[in-house]
Formats: structure tokens, C-alpha cells, sequence
């Protein structure tokens, strides 16, 4: 039984151990969401596209909840957050070994809250993913370790976000390059005149990107 549910688009071309790519989609959607350019990615990648164990009906999932109240406004459930970062952690390891992928080619590419969990598991689990796509996300401070600077972390990312944003404002994505670059991690960082989306013209830079690091 996995640990998380998932759908698959082998490699177009062949290999013994491919290179992995995982997606994660944002709040409310699913599975179905980012695999959709699954097809237009490079071919000697396998991509697994994972689905978010919190269920909200009608084919919605979440990594977890975004609650309101009158006290503390919009907050976010961080066990819920810390719950699926343990799922993603487990579910990573099932699939490696079930596809024999390539020990040290795996990126991981998250939208939304999705992002926001590939940030923080890079953190907590230092180079079991070697490359990060963070799309309209942001760096969560309150999931990361607090020993960040004695981590020996490898990772390189890829940022994007949209400039008129209104659901993750760009603000909180700017954050992100200075506390890599801090840590002296490689990271890109894009904006594109949109909201929260992902436009043409960034899908085709982070194409690129990907296929820089294969």
C-alpha cells in the first residue's frame, strides 16, 4: 500500500535508473492538476504526481487545512503540514525503490502548498531531493529546522511567482532568494505579470531549468 495515491508518466525514453520528478499540487486541487504538462516535460524523466491526503470533496485535496477565525484571522494547520511532509518523506522512498531512479537525480516541483512543502522538506530531509521547483510558493519558516546553517545542504532551486499575485502575495516569495542565497544555495528566482498561476512562458523556463540539471 502507498503511502500516498499517485499517477505515473513513464519515461519516453528508456533507461535503467531514470531520473524522478515529483509534483505536488496546491490547496483544494489533486493529482490531475500539474500532470497535466507532464507530456511536454523532458522525456527521460519518470514523473509521479502525488495526491494530498486531506480530502475537501468534490475531487479537492490539501496538504493541509487553511483555517479562519476572528482571533488569528487565516492560519495555516502546521500538524497537518508536518503530518504530510512525513507522508511525502515515506512516499518518496516507496517510489525510488519501486522505479529504481537515479540515487542522485530527483526534483521535486510543488505549486501553491505544494511549494511550500517542497521548501520545508528540503530542509528537514537535507538531499534526499536534489532539486527544487517552487512555483507561487514560499519559504515557511515555522516548518523549517532550526539548525539551518549546519545543514550541508547540496539543493538548487527554481522560484517563480506571480507579480499581481492575490492569493500568496510576491512579497512573501522575494523573501526566499535571500535566505538561500544566505545559506549559499543556488536558486533562480522569476516573476511573471500574472496571478496565482503558472504562465506559458514560466512553464518553459523551468523546463529549461530541469533540463539544465538532468
Amino acid at each position: 500500500m502507498n503511502t500516498l495515491e499517485y499517477i505515473v508518466r513513464q519515461p519516453k525514453k528508456s533507461a535503467t535508473n531514470p531520473p524522478l520528478l515529483i509534483l505536488l499540487h496546491g490547496y483544494g486541487s489533486n493529482e490531475q492538476d500539474l500532470f497535466s504538462f507532464a507530456e511536454e516535460l523532458p522525456e527521460e524523466l519518470l514523473i509521479v504526481s502525488a495526491r494530498a491526503p486531506y480530502e475537501m470533496g468534490q475531487g479537492g485535496h490539501a496538504w493541509y487545512a487553511i483555517n479562519f477565525d476572528n482571533n488569528n484571522g487565516k492560519y495555516s494547520d502546521l500538524e497537518q503540514a508536518r503530518t504530510s511532509l512525513g507522508k511525502i518523506d515515506l512516499f518518496i522512498d516507496e517510489i525510488k525503490q519501486k522505479y529504481k531512479t537515479k540515487a542522485d537525480k530527483t526534483f521535486l516541483l510543488g505549486f501553491s502548498q505544494g511549494a511550500i512543502l517542497s521548501y520545508a522538506f528540503s530542509f528537514l530531509h537535507p538531499n534526499k531531493v536534489n532539486h527544487i521547483i517552487a512555483l507561487s510558493g514560499y519559504i515557511n519558516e515555522e516548518l523549517l529546522p532550526s539548525n539551518l546553517t549546519d545543514l550541508q545542504i547540496k539543493t538548487s532551486y527554481y522560484i517563480s511567482h506571480g507579480t499581481v499575485d492575490q492569493v500568496l502575495p510576491v512579497d512573501w516569495a522575494r523573501k526566499a532568494s535571500p535566505i538561500l542565497e544566505n545559506l549559499k544555495l543556488e536558486n533562480s528566482y522569476n516573476e511573471y505579470p500574472v496571478g496565482h498561476g503558472v504562465a506559458p512562458q514560466n512553464f518553459y523556463s523551468f523546463k529549461t531549468w530541469i533540463k539544465g540539471h538532468l
